[in-house]
């Protein structure tokens, strides 16, 4: 499927047809010794081979499934160099009972782009992208082809190199996979001014997408707030303020430690955007001093890394890491918001980031994309916690309760019926599909797609899934079912 806001062609394999049961006593050898007829040996790394973990460890982007990906890991990784490499593994695969796992960047937040929460279950390899990551800029039709091994930074790159005045609304992490990012649709700093959304079937190797101008000047700036200077009050007005100013300026929350960041994006200068902050929003106090015009292309780093370098990569691991999210479609009360700042957090590190939705996001139908959470959202909540992991003896200690806690607690202020929540913020905890007669179950499918979906695009996406694999082979704990015949 395509997203009419951020992709406007997808590039399909050509092998989506209805696949038979995979074997239950697959054989794992004649599957490697498929894979080497067709994958030039030095693009296909098995456990026995040196560099094996060194690739699987490469890209995991939470420290929390090191251990369970090394101690269950797939039968061999593919890093293929072009689409044959990717057909032959899933022909392969599909001859011999081996299911493929697709990585891009490795920041699938329960991390199935590599390992299976049923590792025992049944086998599988990886295909990693990384290799696959070419983009192609045509300025005079303000397109680009991105392959989904990109990281969103390199496209930014290309894009600002090769087409001056011409931009591309996503997230705010450079080191994020195209292949990811796209196939959810990413929130981000410009997303209200461009709209977003998105979803994908199988392997999708390259993304046709539309580029929007920018100005050669935008204006960055971030203040914080603590309780006693009035961080509360000024989360409660953002609520209703947030969706409601212009299309071009953009105003995000990060509260944590009882303090509310406000971070924003203005395409445009500061000289403009300041006396309207002023008006709509004295709370915050923006001045000229608190600006940062910089280049759309700085900016995508700055926001990030917290300068304009361009070329840099994440090199550490860093914490373990939990996700959750929501959608506020009534604003919380002043009362609410300072019970939520002051929510006990003594084990970790926890934040809420505050997406706000509005402008452009509200003019796409709900049924346009499978992206449904538009036009009655006020805003998105991220939930994220890390901590060390360490506990006696080195051993990983379990998640601590403060996201669990509060997300129990803020179950009457949120979407309901069902609770909404973000793909691309993937969480387990909302349901896993059971599979029943070779096949994912529709009824579990709809306990946690219906919460990223929505209820009638659930049931359209699992409409295609019938038609393009019948036979499910594409699968994971969080895979679109195919929707039973009768």
């Amino acid at each position: 499927m395509a997203s009419i806001a951020l992709v406007l062609t997808v590039c399909f394999l050509g092998f989506f047809v209805p696949a038979p049961s995979l074997a239950s006593s697959s054989n794992d050898t004649d599957f490697l010794r498929c894979i080497s007829t067709s994958v030039p040996s030095q693009l296909v790394q098995a456990p026995n081979s040196p560099s094996f973990k060194q690739l699987l460890v490469s890209s995991i982007r939470n420290a929390k499934f090191v251990a369970p990906a090394t101690a269950s890991p797939p039968l061999c990784i593919v890093t293929p160099t072009n689409a044959s490499h990717v057909q032959a593994a899933v022909r392969c695969g599909r001859r011999h009972g081996v299911r493929v796992r697709v990585r891009s960047g490795g920041h699938d937040y329960e991390g199935l782009s590599y390992r299976s929460v049923y590792p025992n279950s049944e086998a599988f390899a990886v295909i990693d992208l990384a290799k696959l990551h070419a983009v192609r800029v045509d300025p005079r039709k303000a397109t680009a082809w991105v392959d989904s091994g990109a990281a969103l930074g390199e496209l930014y790159y290309h894009v600002a190199t090769a087409a001056p005045g011409l931009g591309f609304p996503a997230g705010v992490c450079s080191t994020v996979g195209v292949g990811g990012i796209l196939s959810g649709g990413g929130m981000g700093l410009m997303m209200r001014n461009r709209g977003g959304g998105g979803g994908n079937f199988g392997i999708v190797l390259s993304w046709k997408v539309r580029l929007v101008p920018v100005p050669p000047t935008v204006t960055f700036f971030k203040l914080a707030k603590t309780m006693d200077q009035g961080a509360v009050n000024a989360v409660t007005k953002w609520q209703t303020l947030a969706p409601a100013l212009p299309d071009d300026l953009s105003v995000r929350v990060i509260v944590e430690n009882r303090r509310a960041n406000f971070e924003a994006l203005y395409l445009g200068r500061c000289n403009a955007v300041v006396p309207t902050m002023r008006s709509r929003f004295p709370e915050l106090g923006v001045t000229h001093a608190d600006c940062k015009e910089m280049s759309w292309l700085q900016f995508t780093a700055y926001i990030y890394f917290g300068d304009t370098t361009i070329n840099r990569s994440m090199t550490t691991l860093g914490p373990f890491i939990k996700n959750k999210s929501d959608y506020v479609q009534k604003a919380l009360t002043n009362e609410t918001w300072e019970k939520i700042f002051l929510w006990p957090n003594d084990a970790a590190s926890g934040q809420l980031v505050l997406e706000p939705h509005g402008g452009r996001m509200g003019h796409i139908a709900a049924n346009d994309t499978p992206f449904p959470h538009r036009s009655s959202v006020l805003y998105n909540i991220q939930y994220v916690e890390h901590w060390n992991g360490k506990g006696p003896g080195g051993d990983p200690t379990p998640t601590p309760n403060w996201i669990g806690s509060l997300y129990d607690f803020m179950a009457p202020f949120v979407s309901k019926n069902p609770r909404a929540a973000y793909v691309n913020y993937r969480d387990l905890d909302i349901g896993m599909n059971t599979v029943v007669g070779g096949v994912t179950s529709y009824e579990s499918g709809k306990v946690w797609g219906e919460r990223y979906f929505g209820p009638a695009n659930f049931r359209r996406l699992a409409e295609v899934k019938r038609k393009v694999d019948a036979g499910d082979y594409f699968r994971n704990e969080q895979s679109v079912p195919p929707l039973p015949s009768n």
